[in-house]
C-alpha cells in the first residue's frame, strides 16, 4: 500500500486551496485507514463488477487510492461532491495520474470517464451537487457506499438514515473524528488545552451539523439504522517529520490545519486574540522546522444493511 501521486501540472495552486489540501493528505490518510477494517472491506466485496458511490468525494483520492491497492477492476464508481472546485480538479486530475499509472483514459464530455487496461475497466460519474439532492434522484443503489472525513460534518442520525438507501449492500465510512486533537511539542498547556477544547466545540456547534465525536457515536447510529458492524478501529492522524522533513506533502497538510483553526477561533470571545496569534505563529514555525507533530483520534467502519 502506497505510491506517489502525480500532481496536476500547470495549475497554480493558490495557498489554502481546498483541492491542494485533499491531495496533500493523501500519504497521512494511507498510513491511517485501518487495516482490519479494510481487510473486511475486501473479505466481503462481491466478485465481478460493482456499483460504488462515494459522497464527499473530494478530488477522487479515494479512487486513485482503491485502484493504487488493486481493490476495483470492473467497478461503475460515482463521485458526489458539492463544491464545484473539487469537481472540476478531478475532472482534470483523474485522467493524468490514471494515465501515468499505465491506463487508458476515455471523456464523454467533462463529468464522465472510462478508465481500462487489459485488466481493469472502471467507469467514472463526476456529480457536482448536494448529497441529499443526489439521495432524492439517484434510482441506482451501490454495492459499496463510500464516505471518508464526511460523517463527522453532517448531522446524526438523520444523516445516516437518509445515506444508506444509496447502497444495497455495504457501506465503508472512514475517517470519522473522535474528540481527540494533540499537538506537541507544548507551547502553553492551559492555552493549547483551551485552543483544542473550543476547536472542538465548534464543530458541535456548526449550524451544518457536526460532532466532535462522531466516531464513537457511529456505533449507536449505525445500529439506529439497523445496520450491521462488520468492522470498526481507529484511523489516527499522525504526523511527525523525520530527519527535519514531513513525508511528501504533508507539512502543507499542516499548514492546512492551523489555517482551519484560525478559521474557526479567529474571533472566537472566550479565546485572547493576541495569545493565540501568537500561538499560530509559533506552531507555524515549528512545521517549518520540522518539529511539529500532529495527532488527531478517528474511527473508520464497515457496516452491512
Amino acid at each position: 500500500m502506497g505510491g506517489e501521486t502525480p500532481p496536476l501540472q500547470d495549475q497554480q495552486i493558490m495557498e489554502y486551496s481546498f483541492p491542494h489540501y485533499l491531495l496533500s493528505k493523501q500519504s497521512v490518510d494511507d498510513r491511517a485507514l485501518n487495516r482490519v477494517v479494510f481487510d473486511s472491506l475486501k473479505a466481503h466485496l462481491p466478485q465481478g463488477p460493482i456499483r460504488i458511490i462515494e459522497v464527499g468525494a473530494g478530488v477522487g483520492t479515494m479512487l486513485w487510492r482503491l485502484l493504487r491497492w488493486d481493490i476495483i477492476r470492473n467497478a461503475e464508481y460515482v463521485l458526489v461532491d458539492e463544491r464545484a472546485e473539487n469537481v472540476e480538479y478531478a475532472s482534470a486530475w483523474i485522467p493524468l495520474w490514471a494515465e501515468e499509472a499505465g491506463l487508458s483514459v476515455e471523456r464523454s464530455g467533462l463529468s464522465q470517464l472510462r478508465l481500462f487496461d487489459d485488466a481493469r475497466n472502471v467507469r467514472i460519474h463526476l456529480e457536482c451537487e448536494d448529497v441529499f439532492d443526489f439521495v432524492q434522484r439517484n434510482k441506482e443503489p451501490a454495492d459499496l457506499l463510500i464516505a471518508s472525513a464526511f460523517m463527522d460534518l453532517l448531522p446524526m442520525p438523520e444523516s445516516l438514515s437518509k445515506l444508506m438507501p444509496l447502497t444495497n449492500s455495504l457501506a465503508w465510512l472512514t475517517i470519522n473524528f473522535d474528540g481527540v486533537t494533540t499537538f506537541m511539542p507544548r507551547i502553553d498547556a492551559a492555552l493549547d488545552d483551551q485552543i483544542e477544547m473550543l476547536y472542538h466545540q465548534t464543530m458541535d456547534a456548526r449550524p451544518s451539523g457536526g460532532d466532535s465525536k462522531s466516531g464513537r457515536h457511529l456505533f449507536g447510529h449505525l445500529r439506529s439504522v439497523g445496520a450491521e458492524i462488520l468492522a470498526a478501529g481507529a484511523s489516527d492522524w499522525v504526523v511527525h517529520a523525520a530527519n527535519g522533513k514531513y513525508t511528501e506533502d504533508e507539512s502543507y497538510f499542516l499548514h492546512f490545519i492551523l489555517h482551519f483553526f484560525e478559521e474557526s477561533l479567529g474571533d472566537h470571545p472566550d479565546l485572547d486574540a493576541d495569545a493565540f496569534t501568537d500561538w499560530l505563529l509559533k506552531r507555524r514555525a515549528q512545521i517549518e522546522r520540522g518539529e511539529l507533530v500532529y495527532i488527531a483520534h478517528q474511527m473508520d467502519f464497515l457496516a452491512r444493511r
